[in-house]
């Protein structure tokens, strides 16, 4: 032995290193964001904070981001926080494929049963399993509706853009874009890219887990993506 170390050695011992340095800084990132009273939902290594529910979509991760990858001939996916939330602010960034619809569940549920709820003087049935509850829309198509509140599995749209034209304006197509949704007692208002997009006031339902879905796509082949980054969140006592 000469007492210098093989490229072999060396290369394990910098990928343990940068490795090591990453958790550090992720660590850092969130315990800054944690005094502030923000709390990030992806902790930027694994998704043991989430449980997928709904359809077969894939979910992985790639660096600081989330991505949602479309699965041909199966129903809307869901990658669900396994904690609930009530009143909160929520911020995130997400960039989509134009060709796929996305969106951000707010408050919602589901049953391990058949349930009937009512709403409106109407009866909604509602299958075991279903995700159901407040959607925050990711719309690249030009009707441009995102930010705009449609209510997954139970009433269909709440509130859309088709009178904010600067809210409608506000989306960037093939780029990254921000939400920012502030949910406090029966209010619930949405940004998008910091132009405010619309103020729902409904009181269905007040708590719920937070999830990001991937829209079934039929029987089309070729995968569509959705990325997601910087998700946190700050509780509303």
């Amino acid at each position: 032995m000469n007492g210098i170390a093989s490229p072999m050695v060396r290369v394990p011992l910098a990928l343990g290193f940068l490795a090591a340095t990453l958790m550090v800084v992720v660590f850092n990132q969130q315990t800054k964001a944690a005094e502030n009273g923000w709390v990030p939902l992806f902790n930027g290594m694994n998704l043991d904070n989430f449980v997928q529910r709904g359809g077969k979509a894939k979910y992985r991760i790639e660096g600081d981001t989330i991505v949602g990858s479309s699965v041909p001939n199966t129903p809307n996916s869901f990658l669900c926080t396994k904690k609930e939330y009530g009143d909160f602010t929520l911020e995130l960034e997400f960039k989509v494929d134009p060709a796929l619809n996305s969106g951000v569940q707010i408050r919602s549920q589901h049953f391990d049963e058949p349930k009937q709820v009512e709403a409106s003087g109407k009866t909604i049935k509602i299958p075991a399993g279903r995700v159901h509850g407040y959607q925050v829309e990711i719309d690249p198509s030009p009707r441009a509706y995102s930010g705009g509140i449609y209510d997954e599995s139970r009433r269909g749209w709440l509130a859309d853009l088709k009178n904010n034209e600067a809210g409608r304006k506000a989306f960037k197509a093939n780029d990254w874009n921000k939400f920012k949704i502030v949910c406090k007692g029966d209010s619930i208002k949405t940004w998008i890219n910091d132009i405010p997009a619309v103020e729902l006031t409904d009181a269905m339902t007040p708590k719920g887990f937070i999830a990001l879905q991937v829209h079934g796509v039929g029987k089309k082949e070729e995968p569509m993506e959705v990325r997601w980054r910087n998700i946190r969140i700050q509780e509303i006592k």
